[in-house]
């Protein structure tokens, strides 16, 4: 029976050589859904440590940063070309929607500030 060590290592080894192959768009995209999410993440550890006064400022920068990157995650998925559902689908049509979507999100997020 192989070691779960030697299993991760070889795991994580095909992980790195697969995503090498990923276009640059994509990258730059994961890089972004990566930044929001940690960014989500630092708020939270901040209430965590200082507490949520303004809880509506927290919600609302927590929701932002999680909304973000969902539609950041929406945007991969329609920009990638091997998904075959999203084909006749523009890059520049998926980069509009993104934008558009973004608006909306950050309008209503505004609109909750109060």
């Amino acid at each position: 029976m192989p070691k779960p060590a030697g299993d991760a290592k070889l795991l994580i080894q095909s992980l790195t050589k697969a995503y090498a192959a990923t276009p640059t768009n994509l990258k730059i995209i994961d890089l972004y859904v990566v930044f929001a999410v940690a960014t989500a993440l630092v708020q939270v550890v901040y209430m965590g440590i200082v507490g949520s006064f303004p809880f509506n400022s927290f919600l609302s920068g927590v929701l932002s940063c999680i909304g973000t990157a969902v539609l950041g995650v929406c945007l991969r998925i329609q920009v990638n070309k091997d998904n075959k559902e999203f084909k006749d689908l523009p890059p520049e049509r998926a980069f509009a929607d993104f934008v558009l979507c973004n608006l909306v999100l950050h309008l209503v997020i505004m609109n909750f500030l109060g």
